[in-house]
């Protein structure tokens, strides 16, 4: 049986991302996106707050737990 790869996500395609603590530690672009159009991965601190927006692209990004 072959596993069969998930399509990547476009990045900056939305403007809002609904996240679990599955995808800790929060990047954006996440790990599931394109990079070569993207902008430079970056960190988002998120697990305090509940929510983060990126300062490259202000995708804001909504921790559900």
């Amino acid at each position: 049986m072959v596993a069969m790869a998930k399509p990547l996500i476009e990045p900056n395609a939305q403007n809002q991302y609904e996240v679990t603590v599955e995808d800790l530690p929060l990047c954006c672009p996440m790990p599931q996106m394109y990079l070569w159009n993207s902008h430079p991965r970056v960190y988002l601190p998120i697990k305090d707050t509940g929510a983060a927006k990126c300062p490259y692209c202000s995708a804001e990004f909504t921790l559900h737990r």
